[in-house]
């Protein structure tokens, strides 16, 4: 399926918002409840490939019937398991809820012994070959999201026993970081064959936001750790995923506030996203206002968005999003917002 005049109209929305050119950008999530997401098992995976199909496929035929900036995207669905899953760790597959990896790592001796697998080893490859099975129903230009990609110190604190991860960053910081090196060979291994094969360009694992290169990634155990820590275990890592493809851009869960002035030594970032109250999204906006676009938190309707719109610096680059659970409410409210935002485009 070629891309049409939509997509690449919506894709330049996305390139001006980057440049500053356009200050303010809105992405309508409309839920299809007649396409029931498969649990993300691996024996699930042909059933995740028919869902993946069937979502894109809705994407792109209410494309011309929403005006805002989404563009329709093939839904690599994952757990934050994955690379933990690789270096050996055994999987909980609740029958309600993603999957979870389980630590396989109690101390810094047992973490000494982990290896980096080897690709071709690992289920990792299950997500090229789905992805090979997509591409080959829809075409080469439909555009995956990435699959779920955590920061080497954050699947450490998948695969090490929470508690003694923590105290080991004061008792054994090289044993850490020395896991770390050893899951970012791994993913630097998995994101080269993946960018190869798939292109640069994609759908960040989450929020839902079009770039068009660079790595977006999860960051959430900045919330437990000093601002100090950040520095010492964080930072460097970061920089070296941007500075290997170009930019990052950082989606965080954690209430981390003490963390903001570090995010904004990353170099190249180029999308933040938050978990905040509406009263720390309005200083997040004042905060980063020159560092990146912002893409913080899920809306829950006219009010709230229209009149945190109001209290954004002008100068801020920033994306919104709203979820809809129809067609009609999505499009009703995507033209009112168009309409106010209508002096920044």
């Amino acid at each position: 399926m070629a891309e049409t005049n939509e997509i690449s109209r919506r894709k330049q929305d996305w390139l001006d918002l980057y440049s500053g050119k356009l200050k303010r950008l809105f992405v309508a999530n409309v839920h299809d409840s007649g396409n029931p997401r498969p649990l993300l098992w691996w024996e699930n995976a042909d059933a995740r490939v028919e869902y993946i199909v069937k979502d894109y496929h809705f994407r792109m035929e209410n494309i011309d019937k929403i005006p805002d900036s989404s563009i329709p995207y093939l839904d690599m669905i994952t757990g934050t398991e994955i690379f933990a899953e690789a270096f050996g760790c055994k999987v909980f597959k609740p029958e309600n809820n993603n999957p979870a990896a389980i630590p396989c790592v109690t101390n810094a001796s047992e973490a000494a012994k982990l290896r980096t697998p080897k690709l071709e080893d690992t289920n990792l490859m299950i997500l090229f070959e789905m992805a090979d099975k997509i591409r080959d129903r829809v075409g080469r230009d439909a555009i995956f999201k990435f699959p779920d990609m955590q920061t080497p110190m954050d699947i450490a604190g998948l695969i090490w026993e929470k508690v003694d991860f923590f105290t080991a960053m004061y008792d054994a910081p090289e044993a850490i970081k020395e896991l770390c090196h050893k899951i970012k060979s791994l993913m630097f291994d998995f994101l080269d064959r993946w960018i190869h094969r798939y292109g640069k360009e994609h759908i960040a694992h989450y929020p839902d936001y079009y770039v068009p290169e660079g790595i977006t990634i999860s960051e959430d155990e900045i919330g437990a750790v000093s601002p100090e820590m950040f520095d010492a275990f964080f930072l460097n890592e970061l920089n070296e995923f941007s500075e290997r493809y170009g930019s990052v851009s950082v989606h965080s869960c954690a209430h981390a506030k003490h963390q903001w002035e570090n995010l904004k030594k990353i170099k190249s970032l180029r999308v933040l996203n938050l978990n905040l109250s509406s009263r720390d999204r309005v200083e997040a906006y004042a905060c980063f206002k020159d560092a990146c676009v912002q893409f913080h938190g899920v809306f829950g309707g006219d009010d709230e968005l229209f009149d945190m719109l109001d209290k954004i610096p002008k100068e801020a680059r920033v994306a919104f999003w709203v979820d809809f659970g129809s067609l009609h409410d999505a499009v009703a409210f995507t033209k009112r917002f168009n309409e106010k935002t209508e002096h920044y485009l």
